[in-house]
């Protein structure tokens, strides 16, 4: 069976089981010849939703043979073993599992097709399960104590209840993965499998390459059915207004605001900052890149016939510039200063602090509680006094972060170099607090930079602020990011 038979047979069961259709999912994922170890544990998944422990068994045997680290795999073979009651076996490979987390607080399955996340927490509750039900209450109380050092706050609850029935040595709830969760093929190659449109209208075009000889109608484009192209739009109009300038050199990103492009490459420039970096568009993404690798291009109507197009050069690239200027890659407009982020000048901690607008500010390693305080007080221009600071949305008694914090604690939390915390006027807590806005998505959006929120078309997404006209701020899912306003509407209120 070719890749593309397998990539069609695998999305169509997944859509049959997002229909909860199980019976034809399972028959269509059954017909595929060769799984890989991603639809052998969708197999397993739907099998155990049937409970056909036997042929779960084996569908998750063949998914860790194809890929012995995926960890949510030996986690739900463990669960197979567990309802079979082969409890030696069950905690085996929960250990397994607990082992490929790699000390890690969690694993995030997102990025290769799986909303889910395997906590390690979790992980070490069902193998204390596993040692109680092996008689082994020692080992349970050990491996549940060991689960407080990698919990979360969503599941302190559960370590908790577990421990008290493990101190009174009485079986506990076992943790276990939602099966009807699965693993589905990328979307990008799913999307290469739809019937295109080559009859797509054509557009009088002139190229902004000198040396093409073409000036006429653009190539016909497939033309996509589903989805609105508006959030494309002003990256394809800035595009236009930026200045067009060919790659020099080979760039390879050190941060995740950067842009990784090879010589050849056609990119426009948006906009020089005084330290030699420049913010740039190519193929619709948005990134910085050192001015000097780049080398700018005349605009032309057509450009000369038969000069031959020239070669990358050979030499050496220039020295990375230093990042001095802050020039930020914000998805605000330039207009619009009260969300933007400041930019790390040294090995400072970015602190993103969410207010009815969101905006960071910058502070040295280690910072006493003062030095943020005043930090955050001059960028809203409030006494410190006024607002209050949290670690969650919700200002509890746990939560806040005041003169008495101990302060590591609270630095502790960052990932590399950020830091999300929350801010709350007295105005704001004190009588009328600000309503937050239902929105349900019209489309699902999916982006790669780490400051969006993806979403699935029907999700119900909590409105935080607006960025600008064209984005917006929300939350969805346990997750915060922005996402353009034209692929949500706001929910009706009492149906109107």
């Amino acid at each position: 069976m070719s890749f593309v038979d397998t990539l069609r047979q695998w999305d169509e069961a997944v859509t049959c089981a997002d229909r909860q259709d199980l019976s034809e999912a399972l028959r269509i994922f059954l017909a595929i010849q060769d799984p890989n170890s991603k639809i052998s544990f969708d197999i397993g998944c739907l099998h155990l939703l049937n409970k056909d422990l036997d042929d779960a068994e084996k569908a998750f045997d063949c998914s860790i043979r194809k890929d012995e680290h995926l960890a949510v795999a030996f986690f739900q073979r463990g669960m197979t073993f567990y309802r079979k009651q082969r409890y030696e076996e069950s905690l085996g490979d929960f250990q397994h599992a607990f082992k490929a987390l790699r000390g890690n607080q969690l694993i995030d399955y997102k990025a290769l097709g799986l909303r889910y996340k395997l906590y390690a927490c979790e992980v070490l509750i069902n193998m204390a399960l596993a040692e109680a039900q092996l008689g082994n209450w020692e080992k349970a109380h050990e491996n549940l104590v060991k689960a407080l050092n990698y919990k979360t706050d969503a599941k302190l609850n559960i370590i908790d209840k577990a421990l008290d029935s493990a101190l009174k040595q009485k079986l506990f709830k076992l943790v276990e993965f939602p099966s009807k969760v699965l693993f589905k093929p990328n979307k990008h190659y799913v999307a290469e499998l739809e019937k295109k449109d080559y009859l797509g209208k054509a557009t009088v075009v002139s190229s902004v390459v000198p040396q093409d000889a073409f000036s006429g109608f653009a190539p016909l484009q497939p033309q996509v059915k589903d989805g609105p192209t508006s959030p494309k739009e002003p990256e394809v109009l800035r595009a236009l207004e930026g200045e067009p300038h060919t790659v020099l050199f080979e760039f390879v990103p050190e941060t995740s605001d950067e842009l990784a492009v090879v010589p050849g490459n056609i990119v426009f420039v948006l906009q020089k900052a005084a330290d030699n970096w420049a913010s740039v568009i190519f193929n619709e993404r948005r990134g910085l890149v050192p001015y000097n690798y780049l080398e700018r291009l005349e605009m032309s109507l057509a450009s000369k016939k038969n000069e031959a197009r020239p070669q990358p050069p050979s030499r050496e690239p220039p020295t990375r510039p230093e990042r001095k200027s802050g020039l930020t890659l914000s998805a605000n407009s330039s207009e619009d200063t009260e969300g933007k982020d400041e930019q790390p000048t040294d090995n400072s901690l970015i602190v993103k602090v969410r207010f009815t607008y969101t905006f960071a500010v910058s502070v040295p390693p280690a910072s006493p509680y003062e030095i943020l305080i005043e930090k955050i007080s001059n960028k809203l221009k409030l006494s410190s006094t006024a607002f209050t600071l949290s670690l969650t949305s919700e200002a509890t008694e746990q939560s806040v972060i005041n003169d008495s914090t101990e302060m590591e604690s609270v630095w502790s939390r960052a990932s590399g170099v950020r830091i999300t915390l929350w801010c709350n006027a007295e105005e704001q807590t004190d009588g009328n607090p600000q309503s937050e806005i239902p929105l349900v998505a019209l489309h699902s959006y999916e982006s790669s930079n780490p400051e969006d929120l993806n979403f699935h078309q029907g999700d119900t997404i909590t409105l935080i602020s607006r960025v600008n006209q064209d984005w917006l701020e929300g939350q969805s899912n346990g997750n915060t990011g922005i996402f353009p306003a034209s692929f949500v509407e706001e929910v009706p209120v009492n149906g109107q």
